[in-house]
């Protein structure tokens, strides 16, 4: 079994993943990208940072979901398992689906001319009429819940024989290819064939019913995560050794990736691009975890409070963020206005939502993925690392 560890920096970028979060949904309402509601004005320039951001902000996700169910599986069996994913995963995004994200869908609406009316009208007759985008019924934002909770039950009997079996094939080959210079890109392989041969015919569309590129593509990041964590020191090894090859390939990665996006796509291109894709995604992933694990693995009260904290995050603000788009779209002011109000906003509305109503309330806290009792105040600094449970 994985051996009972906390660590503090997987908790942090976990924490600042899903903190950036909220810097790119507050961007996407400037961007001429498709989302739920848009600034009157676009800004065309702010497209290249979001796009930085975008290769590797998922996926790393993903991964480090990996990484939590490794350490989460080791201290459970499997039917264990099972039900605190459902707890954790099912319960938050059948609540977020008929509370949190009915508001979007409102607005949406609204701004569209799709609907006219006060929101108690449109949660009463339409808010649950057909799935999104024909009908309002929608996981928008949550949809990260279910693929992770499909993952988690589908990959089960796999998890544990690679626990039960420290010396399995698989963990073997993986402990002797990191043992080459660059050996942790061999994990690119599988990512470069989904990249190549399923993204141009299944784009990603969040919705699971045929959104097979982001179904695999993700599945194997969650699936490299637990792997990663299963060869232990291994890993770690690596990664000392090739952060700084990786920061310089994903650097280099992304300015030809830069380049290639301003070429007529043909079938060259195309294969052409899913490899620098990879590349770049995998080595600022990399990166992150290397850094990471260098300056960031050491415990403290804030980082307690803010991996509780993070889960209630994610599930309220976009909604948060939607509303306070909804109140700016049309005003007058620039861009680094709306944009510190939306981001400032969301930040302090979850903080109050969370620290004086969720936290608080024992029957609340499971529909946002916490346990269901109040902690005391002065247990703030000894809340439980997600990753070491």
């Amino acid at each position: 079994m994985t051996e009972k560890i906390r660590r503090y920096d997987l908790d942090w970028l976990r924490v600042l993943v899903f903190g950036l979060l909220i810097f790119y949904h507050v961007g996407m309402f400037f961007v001429p990208w498709g989302w739920h509601i848009k600034n009157n004005v676009i800004y065309d320039w702010l497209q290249w940072p979001m796009l930085f951001v975008n290769q590797w902000r998922l996926s790393i996700l993903f991964v480090i979901s990996g990484m939590g169910t490794c350490f989460a599986l080791s201290f459970r069996n499997g039917r264990q398992f099972a039900w605190e994913r459902m707890k954790r995963l099912w319960l938050p995004l059948a609540f977020g689906m008929v509370v949190i994200v009915p508001p979007q869908v409102y607005i949406e609406r609204l701004v569209s001319g799709a609907f006219s009316g006060n929101y108690g009208a449109f949660y009463t007759t339409v808010a649950f009429s057909g799935i999104y985008p024909a009908g309002n019924f929608s996981w928008h934002h949550l949809w990260f819940l279910p693929y992770l909770l499909i993952y988690s039950l589908l990959l089960i009997p796999v998890f544990l024989y690679l626990r039960s079996n420290a010396q399995a094939r698989l963990l073997q080959w993986l402990r002797k290819s990191l043992r080459r210079p660059l050996g942790l890109y061999v994990l690119i392989i599988p990512l470069y064939f989904t990249e190549a041969l399923l993204e141009p015919f299944f784009p990603v569309t969040h919705g699971l019913v045929g959104d097979w590129f982001a179904f695999f593509n993700y599945m194997i990041l969650f699936f490299y995560g637990f792997l990663l964590i299963r060869i232990q020191d291994a890993f770690w090894k690596a990664l000392t050794q090739i952060k700084t090859k990786a920061l310089a390939i994903g650097i280099f990665s992304f300015i030809l990736l830069s380049l290639i996006w301003q070429l007529e796509d043909n079938i060259y291109v195309h294969f052409t691009e899913a490899l620098v894709k990879v590349v770049n995604t995998w080595s600022w992933i990399l990166v992150l975890f290397a850094y990471a694990a260098q300056f960031l693995n050491r415990k403290s009260a804030l980082l307690s409070y803010c991996n509780t904290a993070v889960y209630p995050f994610y599930i309220l603000h976009q909604t948060v963020t939607v509303i306070l788009g909804f109140y700016l779209m049309d005003s007058s002011m620039g861009f680094l206005s709306k944009f510190l109000i939306m981001v400032l906003g969301t930040f302090v509305i979850s903080w109050l939502l969370y620290e004086f109503v969720i936290r608080r309330i024992g029957w609340l806290r499971p529909l946002f993925g916490l346990k269901g009792r109040p902690l005391p105040k002065q247990s703030m600094d000894t809340l439980p690392s997600a990753f070491a449970q």
